[in-house]
């Protein structure tokens, strides 16, 4: 009997002392937690947009989703690749290290990359995790000339017409005299932008179809065109009668060019100019394009710009005369001898 009472009554000190401990001890009752599993990270989408835009570069800012399923991802990292779709070269590469991610969640990883504007780019994006190879996925980009730098960004462009064939530059003709014709010509600019432009210059020029030879030019200023407005500079140019001529029109903004139209002008009755179209010889008389070295260089409020011998062709009829004049004399004389 006492046995069994010493029994119990060891069994009760046990029991004490375990409670007492695990009060002593907060969580020693607690269920011991297990490690998280390992992550399990794969690529789930790539977006490309453009970025700031340079004459010869642009940024291209690459978007990564990576999708964690479920765990912690320890030391992951993206490689991001721009490589030429022509010549398979790696124009440019960036790693953006991304460290630890949990849970089942998605991890925005972004990214510039600067290449050249004359290419088309594959562009790639490589997961790695601990330095080994997880995921990879690419996007292809086309067209990155045709993205308009930010120097020569505004909102005036020459206007389009609902009527496809209605050129948005016109002419008139003012004076005909000593074969010479006064074309009366303008143009329509279009501010479609949200702001007013800033100040801009039209550079008008008369070009001989056949030849592209320049007969005239010269420019006109404006202050700016308000938003949602259209604008209608015009200029004379005095050109040869008789011949068919491109209306050309540039417009600079800030120094740049940033847009050109292109129109025609039929003097020669017997042909009809078609813009972009090589035309027949029409036998050029080049003596008709010199200009008159006694312009002051102003008209209609512009700076003209005059055409030096040089550059258009006419001017050198008096030099190929005494050339001619002369060889004529050194072979008159060579007959004289012969016939002593």
């Amino acid at each position: 009997m006492r046995r069994d009472v010493a029994l119990g009554g060891l069994l009760a000190a046990v029991l004490v002392l375990s409670v007492l401990s695990a009060l002593a001890v907060p969580g020693a009752l607690a269920e011991r937690r297990e490690e998280p599993p390992d992550g399990f990270v794969r690529l789930s989408e790539i977006t490309i947009s453009d970025g700031a835009v340079g004459g010869e570069t642009v940024e291209l800012r690459t978007d990564v989703r990576l999708a964690n399923r479920g765990g912690v991802s320890e030391n992951v990292s993206v490689e991001f690749r721009a490589v030429g779709t022509d010549s398979g070269i790696v124009e440019t590469s960036r790693t953006v290290e991304v460290g630890r991610v949990s849970d089942r969640r998605e991890v925005p990883v972004v990214t510039n990359l600067t290449v050249g504007r004359g290419s088309d780019y594959r562009i790639e994006a490589i997961v790695y995790q601990d330095g080994q190879r997880l995921d990879a996925g690419d996007r292809t980009v086309r067209g990155i000339d045709s993205l308009t730098p930010a120097y020569a960004e505004t909102g005036v462009s020459f206007h389009r017409f609902a009527i496809d064939d209605m050129p948005a530059i016109e002419y008139s003709i003012g004076t005909v005299a000593d074969n010479r014709t006064t074309l009366d010509v303008s143009t329509f600019l279009t501010n479609r932008g949200a702001t007013p432009s800033g100040e801009l210059r039209v550079v008008l020029k008369a070009r001989q179809v056949d030849s592209s030879i320049v007969a005239d030019r010269t420019e006109v200023r404006l202050d700016g065109i308000g938003p949602g407005q259209t604008a209608t500079p015009s200029a004379s140019l005095t050109v040869p009668s008789s011949y068919n001529y491109y209306l050309d029109a540039v417009l600079y903004s800030g120094g740049v060019v940033v847009g050109t139209a292109r129109s025609g002008a039929s003097l020669d009755p017997t042909e009809t100019v078609e813009v972009n179209t090589t035309r027949r010889d029409v036998g050029l008389e080049v003596g008709d394009f010199e200009t008159d070295g006694g312009d002051d260089g102003r008209r209609d409020g512009g700076d003209r710009e005059t055409e030096t011998p040089s550059e258009s062709g006419p001017g050198f009829g008096i030099g190929v005369a005494a050339v001619a004049i002369l060889l004529a004399l050194v072979a008159r004389a060579h007959g004289g001898e012969t016939h002593e």
